[in-house]
């Protein structure tokens, strides 16, 4: 046992070794893959719908057969590293960098390109009754592309655009007709053409019948005539024919985009769209990387003034720790955004929190065990923190796997980041940390000095809960009442004032622009009620750009309330643009609910499990106490309400449960030692021996968040005011909601005493007691669960 003791060292420095070097490889070989909110460009969130002769549930290919049609348009748009993914059942997720005008783009990928060849069976000056188009492959009549006032009468199609087998768009330098489109058939159309154009061919000179009309989603795009060279029956052999229009490059490009890439094979709708702009993702990167500068500057500079050595050695554990989250992220080709990289540097703050707690055990175990020896106090501190370090994540990662399957977007890459982030940050804290403390504490000078090292010193939080003793748990029913109090002004704030909901719930669009000259929001208002969108809801957003939020708004109406704005703006510029489906806004709510609702049931059910229900009743009921506070916050200050708040939201789930759980784990130590000890006296205990640990941790989570709040930009102000709410209010949730109400519930609902502890009590186990005993003891006493 001494010998596999000796050489867990070893074997942890090992592990360390190999983890760090694996990290190092992979961040210097590789580099992370930015979400369009970090480095610009347009993202598309298609919707298949049935056909009138096609069901999406009974046609289950037919999704993954439109996202390959789209795959082909989007690679002949010739954008850099576009990006297509399925979504679901039924969505396809279009990402296109660099993109800042999506009407092009959507105008190109989701339209139905419905391509047929029709004979032209006369002409007619007389519009048509109804709209003329008829079916797609049948007779119809439709205007003439070459005269305007004229109307080709069209009989049913011989081609469509399954038969075409390339398209690309080309200059006619010879012929002088501009750009064309030159396409190419297979083998089994090329027939079907040859026989179109040998019967068009036969008709006399200057016959309507001579030419033959080329029909895209409803409108004639071309109708030449047959050259006097076609011969009659015979016609365009060998596959190949080109189109004239007069069309420009760029329409030329995106209609063989359309022809290559053939007919959607059911209809598509958009139901989000979102457009950044290429400054506003740099600046974002810039302001969010000087913010985690500055606030892991200050909370390393924290840790060190009050751990010292310890504190240094942690603080280069957290920078291993970025190194081994940044690899992670980068090996499984997670794709870092806004919120994602939010939620990377909120998980360095965490990280900080199982260093806090090892060391504050450390100490405590220095001071009880009187003695000089560096060593053991600092491996039983390690033992003793093993269960609250797990449980206390565990609950993290149950709210970050809730963002990643029920939310959308940005903030699902939120969930990605905070679920590598808690998972880095235990090998970080356990196993990094670990193996650098073990080896300073080798150094002989260090022995000569055990003050350095900064767990010799119970620390003035401590010295001061020592002096005073407060006995915060004895006057629980007044502390109860605070916290109703809050819950109160909470939901009077959302009753009252109502929650603003963002576009991600509601549905419609949020364009904000950028201006060269300083617009006042009333004259913006006034310019944009008089484009025609009285009701549109303008408000002055960031460093003076002014954000327009409306219900439903076309590309085209986008632009003509950025051509309003240039009056009194000068240059307009699009810096964000989100446009979300009403269908899509109701799902996300519905998600939203069923992502709280979910995340109270698993934290319940996990608590339930390592503790009592009473303690998981009392755990769950502060949680929720924070939540409505931080909701009840919003309502008042009015502040919207999004997916990125959400996000926040569910992170505010985790960081209140993960409070509570390293003051129950106390609890729990200590009547596993005497079960017949005072609850009361207990708990007091645990709140006084866990609450400096609580007050350097949250002082190392807010550092970080309020550099964020202050550097990181318009976009995650909010997102940071949520958190920052969420550890105050959940740091003081723990003392003075959880505890109380988990001592009144047990005095209610008091656990049946364990068989073993009332033979104990009985006199079935003197001072030798038995070695099973004896073994049962001493994993009571390391605070693991049995």
């Amino acid at each position: 046992m001494s010998q596999t003791k000796s050489r867990a060292p070893l074997w942890r420095a090992l592990f360390a070794l190999a983890v760090i070097a694996a990290s190092l490889t992979v961040a210097l070989t590789q580099s992370a893959r930015l979400g369009l909110d970090l480095r610009g460009g347009t993202q598309i969130v298609l919707e298949t719908k049935d056909s009138p002769d096609r069901e999406i549930k009974a046609d289950s290919r037919a999704t993954d057969r439109a996202l390959e049609v789209l795959r082909q348009r989007v690679d002949a748009l010739g954008v850099s590293e576009p990006s297509l993914s399925r979504s679901g059942d039924h969505r396809i997720i279009v990402e296109l960098p660099g993109v800042q005008d999506p009407r092009e783009a959507a105008a190109v990928i989701g339209r139905t390109a419905q391509l047929t060849v029709h004979p032209v069976s006369g002409v007619t000056d007389r519009a048509p009754e109804d709209d003329g188009r008829g079916a797609a492959d049948g007779p119809r009549t439709l205007p003439d592309p070459d005269q305007k006032g004229t109307f080709l009468r069209l009989g049913a199609s011989a081609l469509t655009g399954d038969g075409v087998k390339d398209a690309e768009a080309a200059f006619d330098q010879q012929g002088m007709a501009g750009w064309t489109v030159g396409l190419t058939f297979r083998e089994d159309a090329s027939g079907d053409w040859a026989r179109i154009t040998g019967a068009a061919a036969c008709a006399p000179q200057g016959a309507p019948e001579r030419r033959v009309a080329i029909v895209l989603d409803g409108k004639v795009i071309s109708a030449p005539g047959m050259n006097p060279e076609v011969p009659c029956d015979t016609g365009i052999t060998g596959g190949d024919t080109r189109i004239t229009g007069g069309f420009s490059h760029e329409q030329a490009r995106d209609l063989a985009a359309l022809v290559k890439g053939g007919a959607l094979p059911v209809p598509v709708d958009v139901v989000e769209q979102r457009t950044v702009g290429a400054t506003l993702g740099a600046d974002a990167i810039a302001a969010s990387t000087q913010a985690a500068l500055i606030g892991l500057a200050l909370t390393a500079l924290f840790i060190m003034v009050v751990y010292r050595l310890l504190g240094a050695l942690a603080t280069l554990a957290l920078a291993l720790y970025g190194l081994i989250s940044y690899a992670a992220l980068v090996a499984l080709g997670a794709t870092l955004t806004l919120p994602g990289l939010a939620g990377f540097v909120l998980a360095i703050g965490m990280a900080v929190d199982a260093n806090v707690l090892v060391f504050e055990r450390a100490r405590e175990e220095y001071v009880g065990a009187r003695t000089k020896s560096l060593d053991k106090p600092l491996a039983r501190g390690f033992s003793k923190a093993w269960s609250a370090v797990i449980d206390s994540n565990v609950t993290t990662l149950l709210a970050a796997g809730l963002l990643f399957f029920f939310a959308t977007g940005p903030v699902k890459g939120f969930g990605v980041t905070l679920s590598i982030g808690v998972v880095a940050s235990m090998v970080s804290a356990l196993v990094v940390t670990r193996v650098l403390a073990e080896f300073a504490l080798r150094r002989r000078s260090v022995r000569e000095r055990p003050g350095i090292t900064g767990i010799t010193s119970t620390g003035r939080v401590r010295t001061w809960l020592a002096r005073r003793d407060p006995q915060i748990v004895r006057h629980r029913r007044r502390w109860l009442g605070v916290s109703a109090l809050l819950v109160m002004v909470a939901l009077a704030g959302i009753g009252l004032r109502g929650l603003v909901f963002g576009v991600e719930f509601t549905g419609g669009r949020l364009v904000e622009y950028s201006t060269s000259r300083t617009v006042d929001v009333d004259t913006a208002r006034t310019v944009v009620a008089d484009a025609g969108f009285p009701r549109a809801v303008v408000q002055e957003s960031g460093d003076g750009d002014i954000s327009v939020r409306t219900g439903e708004l076309t590309d085209d109406q986008q632009h003509t309330i950025k051509g309003a704005l240039e009056a009194p703006g000068g240059d307009v510029t699009v810096e964000r643009d989100e446009m979300i489906g009403p269908s899509l806004g109701d799902e996300l709510r519905v998600k939203a609910l069923i992502a709280l609702g979910i995340a109270v049931a698993a934290q319940l059910i996990y608590l339930s499990v390592r503790f009592r229900w009473t303690f998981a009743a009392a755990a769950v009921s502060a949680m929720v106490h924070d939540v409505l506070v931080v909701v009840g916050l919003f309502a008042w200050l009015g502040k919207p309400v999004d997916s990125v708040f959400l996000a926040a939201l569910l992170t505010v789930i985790g960081y209140s449960v993960n409070d509570t759980v390293v003051v129950f784990d106390r609890v729990r130590e200590a009547r596993r030692r005497d079960p017949r000890m005072d609850l009361e006296r207990t708990a007091n205990r645990a709140v006084l021996q866990t609450l400096p640990r609580t007050v350097n941790t949250g002082m190392g989570a807010l550092f970080i968040l309020t550099a964020l709040a202050v550097l990181g930009g318009d976009s995650l102000a909010d997102f940071s005011l949520a958190l920052i709410a969420g550890v105050v209010i959940g740091t003081v949730s723990t003392v003075f909601t959880a505890v109380p109400t988990a001592v009144t519930l047990e005095r209610r609902r008091p656990a049946r005493e364990r068989r073993r502890d009332r033979g104990r009590s009985s006199g079935g186990g003197g001072k030798g007691g038995s070695p099973l005993e004896a073994r049962r003891a001493a994993r009571e006493d390391t605070g693991a669960v049995v």
